[in-house]
């Protein structure tokens, strides 16, 4: 029956197009915005509102980033090598195993992020805040520390403090 043929593809047609559209690359900066596996190399992201992002496996290799709003982020797997993330706000994402190689995260807010088995060589972390951050397996080496709060909450890693919190 032709009809009822009909029917069932506008039916079809019509469930298909309720689907919530996936985010491109090319998306607007914005809260919950989906770059999955894009690749942004060298973008002008300061104060950009990202909060909730979803940012896995995605390249942010030289952002400028300073200010940005990532909190709850999921960006494991992540580039964010030589990247200006200074006082960037990370409360509550998830960097697993994110490449922080030479970032600037000078002030940046990492307070309770998972940066397991994070890849944080020669980075910046000044002043940085790291209070109640998951650090598993993560590489420290040659990691400045000068002034920053340690996982617990308490500790100030002394000025010198590069690879360690001393």
């Amino acid at each position: 029956m032709p009809g009822r043929h009909h029917t069932l593809i506008l039916a079809l047609l019509g469930l298909l197009g309720a689907a919530p559209a996936l985010a491109a690359c090319t998306d607007p900066p914005g809260p919950g915005v989906d770059w999955r596996r894009c690749s942004l190399d060298g973008g002008d992201l300061e104060r950009a509102n990202l909060t909730g992002a979803q940012l896995r496996d995605t390249a942010l290799q030289r952002s400028r980033m300073a200010g940005a709003n990532l909190t709850r982020a999921e960006a494991p797997y992540a580039r964010f090598v030589s990247a200006d993330l200074r006082g960037a706000d990370f409360t509550g994402a998830t960097l697993r195993e994110a490449d922080f190689t030479r970032a600037v995260l000078r002030g940046a807010k990492l307070v309770r992020t998972d940066l397991r088995r994070a890849r944080l060589y020669r980075a910046d972390l000044t002043e940085a805040d790291l209070t109640g951050a998951q650090l598993v397996g993560a590489d420290f080496t040659g990691v400045i520390l000068d002034g920053a709060t340690w996982t617990d909450g308490r500790r100030v890693c002394a000025a010198g403090s590069v690879g360690a919190c001393q």
